[in-house]
């Protein structure tokens, strides 16, 4: 079983930063799979943020396209989410998740995603 743990999440105020981790539990869970970011603010569905293939190909959503940064260590089975710029529409829980099926094709939709973290919560002050 696959377990994806966040963290990072706080409060800043707009214009701040934060970076967002997410380790998986078991060694090589992250293996060959692609990896995304999701969030969520009350009473919004869960939506794309970014995404990472096991070979670093990047794909943002267009409201946080040139803010954030998608990053991964493949050795030391991790995910970041580099988040500057941020606004107060960015305030949601940020979520992990693994696709479900291995290979090198990007999804942004979260039907695609078979695993997920806990999610950490991310607070903008303007």
């Amino acid at each position: 079983q696959v377990q994806l743990v966040e963290s990072g999440g706080g409060s800043v105020q707009a214009g701040g930063s934060l970076r967002l981790s997410c380790a998986a539990s078991t060694r090589r869970a992250l293996d060959g799979y692609t990896m995304g970011w999701f969030r969520q603010a009350p009473g919004k569905t869960r939506e794309f943020v970014a995404a990472i293939t096991w070979g670093g190909i990047a794909d943002y959503a267009d409201s946080v396209k040139s803010r954030f940064t998608i990053s991964r260590d493949n050795a030391a089975n991790t995910v970041w989410l580099q988040m500057s710029s941020l606004k107060p529409e960015d305030a949601a829980t940020y979520y992990c998740a693994r696709k479900t099926m291995i290979g090198t094709v990007i999804s942004r939709s979260r039907y695609e995603y078979g695993y997920w973290g806990q999610g950490t919560q991310v607070t903008v002050s303007s």
